[in-house]
């Protein structure tokens, strides 16, 4: 079954103060992973293997590409970081291009917090507001990412459309 994620995506050059103000609401700190994210070509979503020493999941997603939020629907495969996945996609489908990243991971709640550092692109922070269920429904989800883009006094020009992987494709 499909998860139902608004997120939001933004340049972030004050990646402390966005700390700092998680550390003050209370967030759970899950760690520092190093993640690198290969995309595979397919003909419909995106597809990407993320391995990392938190999270290793084969996911595939549809999302537009808006500044701002946006809704992703996400089909979510946790993965072996030992098995031979990659491989099999990479000779199957074909690499697209490859992310690599330092990822901060934080939650408050059904929100996800990212601080990252994206090789080749810079410092970012995204918020994903998640409804695994269908319990909380898309107004909800859009109105907790809003909130927080406020908290953490996102302007509109930092905002990002694309993903990591469009973005290094554009380069």
């Amino acid at each position: 079954m499909p998860i139902s994620i608004i997120e939001i995506k933004a340049r972030c050059s004050e990646q402390d103060t966005i700390r700092d103000i998680l550390k003050r609401e209370g967030a759970d700190f899950k760690g520092l992973d190093h993640q690198t994210d290969t995309y595979f070509r397919v003909p419909h979503g995106r597809l990407k293997l993320r391995e990392g020493n938190i999270e290793n999941n084969l996911i595939h997603y549809d999302r537009p590409d808006q500044e701002g939020p946006k809704q992703s629907n996400v089909l979510l495969y946790r993965s072996n970081p030992d098995s031979n996945l990659k491989g099999i996609l990479m000779k199957a489908l074909g690499v697209l291009v490859v992310v690599e990243k330092k990822r901060e991971i934080y939650f408050i709640d059904n929100i996800k917090f990212h601080i990252d550092t994206v090789a080749g692109l810079g410092e970012f922070i995204e918020i994903e507001a998640i409804d695994e269920d269908g319990s909380i429904g898309k107004e909800r989800l859009q109105d907790q990412c809003e909130s927080y883009l406020k908290r953490f006094g996102v302007s509109e020009e930092d905002l990002i459309a694309n993903s990591y992987s469009d973005l290094l494709l554009n380069r």
